[in-house]
């Protein structure tokens, strides 16, 4: 059986902690790993081989942290833009035989449960052996109005329903036919591909012509015009509530799809008084309080709230109405202010940058680059740069010259000069960057060649 685990996403439902360019999937709350690194450790046993679906930026945080884990995962598939979940598993699938049974697997799920998931699995990998293309049902365990709902008798799926209002889940909950419709899917990719061409034949077209004009090589990377021309629309639309060969495994196997502060703050470890266990934080009087914060967070007489704090923003809700968080996000777009998109760490193909301090002429960064790694040969036209070595070995080229900077040592950079920065050694290479300009933006950087085929 193959995995093709979906790790795309904008970021929005757990904003601050979760940005465009490092979602939730990626983000690590529970043990120190991340809910995409937790996806891939409970089916490493049960698929033979793993296809990551993501984007450019998010691709280089996937491998690293599948690294982290010791394993390899050399199959990804790259969208320039997201076409939602019909587009993404009809181009994985194309990579595939017809007869491979593919495993699709959200990546930012949480699921407790691993030998009743493991079970559960088997069951689907049985039903699809028999052409059928098979759904997981998550047995409900409260009214939810945010999921859509399946019907179903037996492993027969008599319906799907949309998201209910609440007196339509109260009467759901009462009815053990119903089920949640979790997103995750089993079928032979030949099959799978069968029924979107005749249930949804512009998606299969287009998708076959993402896939054979993409760059296939150590990735595959999907050119922008072709997945433009895709129709947006997810799985269930296009083919699930379409075709005749659909079943469903119920499943209680503990899972969650992390979408709100306020699934999140039911997961995490509590103190005393239910609120987040943590040792920054001070609680006199209040009670049952989600706090994400590495600085020391005081609350007094207060209860059922959810403050989270990062380096740059705050954001503080009642429990209950963490679903507004993306209204938050709507209105930062608006004033296009760059915090839903990036948190002031950065991850790159070559390590991470962290912006220390912005001003409107001067920029401060610390940057890490990792061994055996080295930046794009590059020029900006806006900006001069300092560079001063914390620790490791900087080989350095600017213009025709190459120098090799150690520990309290730097060099300057003038604007519209060619330059590099590598590291040759087997330690992280830390040093401090000084930007001086009048223009900043990370969109003044010429690429001239790249190691990770970024655009030039």
């Amino acid at each position: 059986m193959k995995a093709v685990v979906l790790a795309g996403g904008n970021g929005t439902r757990l904003w601050p902690i979760s940005r465009k360019l490092m979602p939730k999937q990626f983000v690590k709350l529970f043990s120190d790993k991340s809910l995409f690194q937790m996806t891939l450790e409970r089916n490493r046993d049960i698929c033979s081989d793993f296809q990551i679906v993501s984007n450019e930026e998010q691709y280089f945080v996937a491998l690293d942290q599948a690294q982290e884990m010791g394993m390899e995962c050399e199959k990804f598939i790259l969208e320039p833009v997201g076409r939602n979940t019909a587009a993404a598993i009809a181009i994985s699938s194309f990579g595939f035989t017809h007869d491979d049974i593919l495993l699709v697997l959200s990546s930012d799920h949480l699921i407790k449960n691993k030998k009743r998931y493991k079970e559960a699995v088997a069951k689907a990998k049985e039903l699809a052996q028999d052409d059928n293309l098979v759904t997981f049902g998550i047995t409900p365990t409260f009214a939810q109005t945010g999921f859509g709902y399946i019907e179903a008798k037996g492993y027969d799926v008599k319906a799907f329903h949309e998201k209910p209002d609440l007196k339509t889940a109260q009467k759901y909950l009462k009815n053990q036919n119903y089920f949640w419709n979790s997103g995750m899917f089993c079928f032979k990719a030949g099959l799978f591909l069968k029924e979107l061409k005749e249930f949804s034949p512009d998606i299969y077209r287009a998708s076959k012509k993402a896939y054979e004009n993409a760059t296939h090589s150590e990735l595959t990377r999907i050119k922008m015009e072709d997945m433009l021309n895709i129709p947006e629309d997810s799985i269930d639309y296009a083919v699930m509530e379409k075709s005749t060969r659909v079943k469903v495994v119920p499943s209680s196997i503990g899972w969650s799809d992390m979408g709100s502060f306020d699934a999140l703050h039911k997961e995490l470890p509590k103190n005393e008084n239910n609120n987040t266990k943590s040792d920054n934080l001070i609680d006199i009087d209040s009670k049952n309080n989600l706090v994400l914060a590495r600085k020391k967070v005081a609350l007094i007489d207060v209860s059922d709230l959810v403050v989270v704090s990062t380096n740059d923003a705050l954001l503080i809700s009642k429990q209950g109405s963490s679903q507004k968080v993306k209204e938050v996000v709507s209105h930062l777009k608006k004033e296009d202010s760059t915090l839903p998109n990036i948190h002031l760490t950065v991850h790159r193909p070559w390590g991470t940058y962290t912006v220390l301090e912005d001003s409107p002429k001067y920029k401060i960064k610390r940057i890490r680059v990792k061994p055996k790694k080295r930046l794009s040969l590059q020029k900006h036209f806006h900006r001069n740069e300092h560079w001063v070595v914390v620790s490791g070995t900087a080989v350095v080229k600017v213009g025709k010259n190459e120098m090799t900077l150690r520990a309290n040592e730097s060099t300057y950079i003038d604007a519209g000069v060619e330059h590099r920065l590598e590291n040759q050694g087997n330690i992280d290479l830390i040093l401090i960057e000084v930007q001086v300009g009048e223009y900043l933006g990370e969109d003044d950087i010429i690429r001239i060649e790249d190691d990770y085929k970024r655009e030039c």
